[in-house]
């Protein structure tokens, strides 16, 4: 399906359904800010940030959203104290082993973006077995960047045809946006719908800088630990208010040109 034919995705129409396979993508922040607020430490935070990521994920299905991106820990997140890294170390560590058998039972599919490298051997284990474990199911999709940044992702994709280059493999001369797009991460899954940023920060922060070309970007004034399902049912209704014309027009654009 070409991109403008999916117009539908959000018609102008609040009341119109949502197209099936909805791709939403969550830029979880606010933690710290929000635990500083409340004279608590930063780790505490971020733990209350993960039972915000439950109830969303709960929620989300409901809205007819059918695949979840979330950002968990960035390339830059390195730079933070020794100590809150280990922190947000723990708390993947957590997640899975309280919750992989829940997602399992409810057919969500996980899947880690982001590089494999620097982390410890335990974490890459919990990676892989929450991947494997959960690879055949189909009723939704959760993905979580973890070690992730948009340029590093598009650095390892532009290393990675280049070596194809020189296997032999590939020509040069064939590299077009679809072939570049399956060097990257996030493929096969589809570009996200809509890109949510809590905090009331407005930026991308490195986070989906390819896949994001035509979603649209709503920023919420909310600490990520304060999220849930009626968060993220305003910024649905939102995305639903809005046309998406991909750099073309929509049926009444043609009329007023023509």
């Amino acid at each position: 399906m070409s991109p403008l034919s999916g117009m539908n995705h959000a018609s102008g129409d609040p009341a119109a359904p949502l197209r099936p396979g909805l791709h939403v993508a969550i830029i979880m922040d606010g933690n710290g800010r929000w635990a500083t607020a409340r004279g608590m430490p930063r780790a505490l935070g971020h733990r209350e940030g993960v039972a915000a990521l439950r109830r969303t994920i709960e929620g989300a299905a409901a809205l007819g959203v059918h695949r979840l991106t979330v950002f968990g820990f960035s390339t830059e997140n390195w730079r933070r104290p020794k100590r809150e890294v280990m922190e947000l170390m723990g708390l993947l560590r957590a997640y899975f082993q309280s919750d992989l058998k829940r997602l399992e039972r409810r057919g969500v599919k996980v899947r880690v973006l982001g590089r494999r490298t620097g982390l410890e051997s335990d974490v890459l284990q919990m990676i892989e077995a929450a991947e494997t474990q959960t690879a055949a199911n189909d009723s939704f999709h959760l993905q979580v960047a973890f070690n992730y940044g948009g340029r590093a992702d598009i650095v390892d994709a532009a290393r990675a045809f280049a070596e194809a280059v020189e296997r032999g493999e590939a020509k040069a001369r064939d590299l077009n946006e679809a072939l570049f797009e399956a060097h990257l991460s996030t493929a096969p899954i589809p570009a996200p719908d809509l890109i949510i940023r809590t905090s009331g920060e407005q930026r991308l922060s490195n986070f989906l800088l390819w896949e994001c070309a035509y979603a649209e970007l709503i920023f919420q004034d909310v600490y990520w630990p304060d999220y849930g399902p009626e968060h993220l049912r305003a910024a649905i209704d939102d995305y639903r208010s809005r046309q998406r014309r991909y750099g073309g027009l929509v049926h009444e654009d043609i009329l007023a040109a023509s």
